[in-house]
C-alpha cells in the first residue's frame, strides 16, 4: 500500500491527472493553426493554390476500423481531427460571386445524428468556424461544386496520392470521392510525377566540373543497383560510361538543354512537402509545451519499468507497463508501435511482436514513445532484466553511452544533420576494434546499421530539410550496437543488443536533453532497478487451464 501511494504521489507531482469527466484544456489554439496557415501562404508562389486531404479511415478487420489518426500536416494547419475533409489554401485573396473575399476554405464531414450516435459528435461547419477559427467552412459534398477554376492558377500544389483509401457506399462525400473529384478537376490523369532520384542525378551532372565529373560518375554507379531508372536514362548512362571528362562536359550541356526544354506543368506534387518540412522542423513555443510533455511522460515510463522489471516478466508485460504510465499521464496514444526486445530480439531494429514469454537474464531493449495531443516522443533504454549488467553487456552498453554523449554534444546550432552520426560512429568503430569485435576501426561492419538522428514532432520521423541545425529543432540521438547470433566475433558477444535514444532540443547554446529523467548511465540504471515498484504487490489471480 505504501508503494502504491508513493507512485501516486510521483504521478501527481508530474502534472494534474485527468478525471473521467475532464476534457484537456491544453490543445493547440486556433490562433496557432491560423498562424501556421499564414506561414505556409507566405512561402507559396504567387497565384498558386495548395490542397490538403485528411488521412483515410483504415480497416482493421471486417467492420472494425483502426482508431483514426489525422494526417499530421492537416492537423498542423487546421486542428481538425476527423476524416473525409479537405483544406484549400490560396496564395492570394480570392473573391466570390457575392463579392466576398477569402484566402482559404475548409470542407468537413457533414453532421449526421445517426452516425454520431455510433461514432461520436462531429464538429460540422459551425464547429469548424467557432472552435477552429475558419471564416468559411463547408460540408464535404460542397467540394464537388466549389467552382474553383484551377486553370486560372499558375501553380497547383498538392502531396501526391498513395491510393490507400476505400470507397464507402454509405458516404457520397468520403475521401475516395473527394480525391477523385479533385484529380478530375486538375487533370491529374495527364500528370507524371517527377522522379526524385532522376532530378538529383541531373542536378549532380549539371553542377559537375571537369575536376569533379569522375567523382559524380562513381556516385551514380554506386546508386545503379538501388535505382535502375538511372541506368535506363540515356544521358545519365552515357555520362557514366564516358571515358573522358570533355565528353562528360558535352553531356552536361545536353542535360542542361533537356531540363530547359522540358514542358512545365502547373501541377506540383513536390514543393508543398518541402515547404511543410521547412515549417515543421522549427518548433514554436506552443508545440514545445506538448512535445516536452510527451517526452517527459515517456521518460517516466522508462523509470517505472526499470523499478518493476524482473526476469519472469514477458515482453508484452513490459510494453503494458510503459503504456499504462502513458495513459495515467493523459497520453492518448503511442507515437509508433512499441518495441520491447529481449536478447536476440533486440537485434531486430523494428521488432514489434513483443511475444517472448520470459525475459530471463537478457538485456531488454525498450524503444517506446508517448503521443500527447499529436506530438510524439521517441525514447529508448536498454536494461538488464535481472537488474545487473554482465561484464560483456556493460562493455557494450558503456560504449554506446560514450557514443551517444559524443552525438549529443555534436547536436549544436550550425552543425550538419550528419554531425551526431559521425561523432557517434567514430566512438563505436574505435570501441568495437578495441574489444576485438571488428579487426580495425576502419573495418566495414553491420553492428551499427542505422543512422543516429531524425527530426521529432507530430511524426516520430518528422519531416525536415536536413540542412544545418537551427535553434528550435528537436532531434533524436540514438546510436546502437547489435550483435546477433552467428556474428563473426567471439560467441560471448552474441545476442547483445543496445540502443540508447534521447530527444534533444537544439538551442543557441548547448543542446538540451528533454528525456534526461530516464537514467542513461549503467550505474544509474542498476541503482534505480534496485528500488521497489508500486507494481510489486500487484497480483492477478491465475486463470484456470482448460
Amino acid at each position: 500500500m505504501v508503494k502504491l501511494k508513493s507512485l501516486l504521489i510521483c504521478l501527481i507531482s508530474f502534472g494534474t491527472l485527468l478525471s473521467q469527466n475532464d476534457i484537456p484544456k491544453d490543445y493547440l489554439s486556433k490562433e496557432f493553426h491560423k498562424e501556421r496557415r499564414d506561414a505556409l501562404r507566405a512561402q507559396m508562389p504567387p497565384n498558386s493554390i495548395a490542397t490538403f486531404f485528411a488521412n483515410p479511415v483504415r480497416n482493421r478487420s471486417n467492420d472494425v476500423q483502426y482508431i483514426y489518426h489525422q494526417d499530421p500536416n492537416f492537423y498542423y494547419l487546421t486542428g481538425y481531427k476527423e476524416p473525409h475533409a479537405v483544406l484549400v489554401i490560396f496564395s492570394d485573396v480570392q473573391t466570390n460571386a457575392n463579392g466576398e473575399t477569402y484566402n482559404e476554405l475548409l470542407f468537413v464531414q457533414e453532421r449526421n445524428p445517426q452516425a454520431e450516435m455510433w461514432t461520436g459528435k462531429r464538429l460540422g461547419t459551425e464547429g469548424a468556424k467557432q472552435q477552429l477559427g475558419f471564416d468559411i467552412a463547408l460540408n464535404g459534398k460542397e467540394f464537388f461544386n466549389s467552382n474553383i477554376d484551377y486553370n486560372s492558377f499558375d501553380k497547383i500544389m498538392f502531396n501526391n496520392f498513395h491510393d490507400d483509401y476505400r470507397d464507402s457506399r454509405r458516404n457520397g462525400a468520403d475521401l475516395y470521392d473527394l480525391i477523385n473529384s479533385y484529380k478530375s478537376d486538375i487533370g491529374y490523369d495527364n500528370y507524371e510525377e517527377p522522379s526524385q532520384i532522376l532530378e538529383i542525378a541531373y542536378r549532380m551532372i549539371k553542377e559537375s566540373t571537369v575536376e569533379t565529373s569522375a567523382n559524380v560518375v562513381q556516385r551514380l554507379k554506386g546508386a545503379y543497383d538501388r535505382f535502375p531508372e538511372l541506368k535506363s536514362d540515356p544521358i545519365i548512362s552515357q555520362f557514366v560510361d564516358a571515358d573522358e571528362s570533355i565528353l562528360r562536359m558535352e553531356l552536361k550541356q545536353q542535360a542542361i538543354k533537356i531540363e530547359a526544354e522540358k514542358p512545365k506543368s502547373k501541377l506540383d506534387s513536390k514543393s508543398l512537402s518541402t515547404i511543410m518540412a521547412g515549417l515543421r522542423q522549427i518548433k514554436t513555443k506552443e508545440e514545445m509545451i506538448l512535445l516536452k510533455k510527451a517526452v517527459r511522460i515517456s521518460a517516466m515510463g522508462q523509470r517505472e519499468v526499470m523499478k518493476a522489471m524482473h526476469p519472469n516478466m514477458s515482453e508484452t508485460e513490459v510494453q503494458g507497463i510503459h503504456e499504462y504510465v502513458y495513459k495515467k499521464y493523459g497520453s492518448e496514444y503511442e507515437g509508433y508501435p512499441s518495441i520491447v526486445g529481449a536478447g536476440e530480439n533486440g537485434c531486430v531494429l523494428h521488432y514489434i511482436d513483443n511475444n517472448k514469454m520470459t525475459l530471463e537474464n537478457d538485456l531488454v531493449l525498450m524503444d517506446l514513445g508517448a503521443e500527447y495531443h499529436g506530438y510524439t516522443a521517441d525514447v529508448t533504454r536498454t536494461i538488464p532484466a535481472n537488474g545487473k549488467f554482465t561484464k560483456e553487456q556493460k562493455l557494450i552498453y558503456d560504449l554506446v553511452y560514450d557514443a551517444q554523449e559524443a552525438g549529443i554534444d555534436a547536436a549544436r546550432k550550425g552543425n550538419s544533420h550528419n554531425s551526431p552520426d559521425a561523432a557517434a560512429r567514430k566512438i563505436i568503430n574505435a570501441g568495437l576494434a578495441e574489444l576485438g569485435i571488428i579487426p580495425s576501426a576502419n573495418s566495414r561492419h553491420s553492428y551499427f546499421p542505422h543512422g543516429t538522428s531524425h527530426y521529432l514532432g507530430l511524426d516520430v520521423h518528422d519531416p525536415g530539410l536536413r540542412g544545418p541545425y537551427e535553434s528550435g529543432m528537436v532531434i533524436t540521438v540514438e546510436p546502437g550496437i547489435y550483435i546477433p547470433e552467428g556474428s563473426d566475433c567471439d560467441k560471448k558477444w552474441w545476442g547483445i543488443a543496445v540502443r540508447i535514444e534521447d530527444d534533444i532540443l537544439i538551442t543557441d547554446s548547448d543542446p538540451i536533453n528533454l528525456s534526461f529523467e530516464a537514467p542513461r548511465k549503467s550505474s544509474e540504471i542498476e541503482k534505480l532497478m534496485a528500488e521497489s515498484s508500486a507494481l510489486d504487490d500487484f497480483k492477478l489471480p491465475k486463470l484456470d487451464k482448460d
